[in-house]
């Protein structure tokens, strides 16, 4: 059958990897295999490789796919990200975002100098490659899991800040390659206003665009999130123009976000965590068409590449992650666990790209090894990230699913808005009436989920952990109804 590369061609090509994508989201549940790898594979099979239906080699353009995607990927999983939850890991994440990148990165470079027979600097340069940790990795296999809050907390905030240091590393690096007389202390500056103004950015542009979101008087309540979305594209370009690390500013930016009581929030999170979802499977199945699966199927590549992965899965990471948290509170297990963690995904191979627009000689033995180690990674790691949890005993209350999310179409007209309350078993309200809890005028519970089935509540009504309230008041008196409630409790 003769492909028709016009625009319905085209048109239909997009809608069957959508559809596949989607599909497989199914498969990799039920399989317990890690949803990257399936989306990788859907790519190298409709490749020029395999089935020739598609030939796709332009590292620029994945670059640019990539980015993008890294961009909505980050941007949502800090949305998700609470902020009580991250805070107690705060200082372990960063010092793993940093001091963890540079000491996996050089026990990378060592192997990689002996196992490939490549110069000092390009060692390093596969080391900074496959240096981070993945969100999109990490957010995907983690999510629905049952693992302490505590670790995933870490390993969340880990992925989510730790791809500027690799970025940096990978990019000095590469000037270090082609202009041997560079200065090391001036790319050590470079990184400390990087970080530096990417950090202030991404606060301030974070609180500016809750702010806005929350004022603007918008006609149709689903533009919100597409401003959101807007919100976070305009947020990495300006602080990349600046000079700063756009990918930190969107991270930050999001937690920030996320942290405030948003118009239309219910809205704006499902939004992001479509497109996020969407910019997951575009960007896995467009660098799996950028690989070669021909070139991959070398005996030379596969015992040098597999070398490689497993010095950087038992080796490299777990030193990093034991040397990183020393002079924090985490228990033998916890560690472990870190270190089994650590995956890679998408961050790896997006940098493999840097070299081989940089022209580099080695710059396709880079892409190819990093692909494989991803591969590696996400099969052997990411598969068994529940087996490893539950045989470490980690694994944490299940997480309450919200079965049901209520939000009023015109909140802002209506000058309301509606909070929605877990109890716990630290609630002082659980085993409570309704009527004893003391709201202020103006408020209503106007729904109760328990068990997953709706409770209409009266002022009769016992309230139970577990029980989840849908609690209506004037946008004036949330802040006095949080006080009543208890603000730890608040989901939204």
């Amino acid at each position: 059958m003769e492909i028709d590369y016009t625009i319905n061609g085209m048109i239909l090509i997009c809608g069957v990897f959508l559809l596949m994508g989607v599909l497989m989201t199914k498969v990799s549940a039920r399989a317990g295999v890690p949803s990257l790898v399936l989306f990788m594979i859907i790519g190298m099979i409709l490749g020029s490789d395999i089935s020739g239906l598609i030939y796709f080699s332009s590292a620029e353009v994945a670059q640019l796919v990539g980015v993008f995607a890294l961009i909505i990927i980050l941007f949502e999983g800090g949305l998700q990200t609470q902020w009580k939850n991250i805070r107690p890991v705060l200082g372990g994440s960063l010092v793993l975002a940093t001091l963890g990148v540079l000491i996996t990165t050089s026990v990378v470079a060592v192997a990689a100098y002996y196992v490939l027979g490549i110069t000092v600097l390009e060692a390093l340069l596969l080391g900074s490659i496959v240096g981070s940790t993945d969100a999109a990795a990490v957010f995907s296999v983690l999510a629905g899991q049952n693992i302490k809050g505590r670790i995933s907390s870490t390993l969340e905030a880990e992925s989510g800040t730790n791809d500027p240091m690799a970025m940096f590393l990978t990019i000095a690096f590469i000037q270090l390659i082609l202009i041997p007389e560079s200065s090391v202390f001036t790319m050590l500056g470079s990184f400390v206003l990087q970080m530096g103004v990417g950090g202030i950015l991404g606060i301030v542009l974070g609180l500016f665009a809750s702010w806005t979101i929350n004022r603007i008087k918008l006609n149709a309540s689903g533009l919100y999130a597409v401003l959101s979305v807007g919100f976070a594209i305009f947020i990495y370009s300006f602080t990349a123009i600046l000079g700063g690390s756009g990918l930190l500013a969107v991270y930050l930016a999001a937690l920030v976000i996320g942290t405030r009581d948003l118009t239309h929030s219910y809205s704006i999170i499902s939004f992001n965590e479509g497109l996020a979802w969407l910019m997951q499977i575009l960007m896995f199945i467009i660098l799996g068409l950028l690989v070669f699966p021909s070139q991959l199927a070398d005996w030379d590549l596969i015992w040098r590449g597999l070398i490689l992965s497993l010095v950087l899965i038992f080796v490299a990471r777990p030193i990093a992650v034991f040397v990183s948290t020393v002079f924090f509170d985490y228990s033998l297990n916890e560690k472990l666990f870190m270190s089994w963690a650590g995956l890679r995904g998408a961050v790896p191979i997006v940098l493999a790209t840097f070299p081989m627009l940089a022209g580099l000689e080695n710059s396709f033995l880079f892409f190819n090894v990093v692909f494989f180690i991803v591969l590696t990674s996400a099969l052997l790691q990411g598969s068994t990230i529940p087996y490893v949890a539950n045989k470490l005993k980690l694994n944490g209350r299940p997480s309450p699913k919200r079965i049901h999310s209520l939000e009023l179409v015109s909140m802002d007209k209506a000058n309301a808005e509606m909070l929605e309350v877990e109890l716990t078993s630290k609630s002082p309200f659980a085993g409570q009436l309704v009527q004893t809890i003391g709201l202020p005028k103006q408020t209503l519970i106007s729904a109760i989920i328990r068990s997953g089935r709706l409770v209409m509540p009266t002022g009769t009504t016992k309230l139970k952990v577990g029980d989840v309230l849908y609690v209506l008041t004037e946008k004036k008196q949330v802040s006095k109804v949080k006080m009543v409630l208890g603000e730890e409790d608040i989901v939204n």
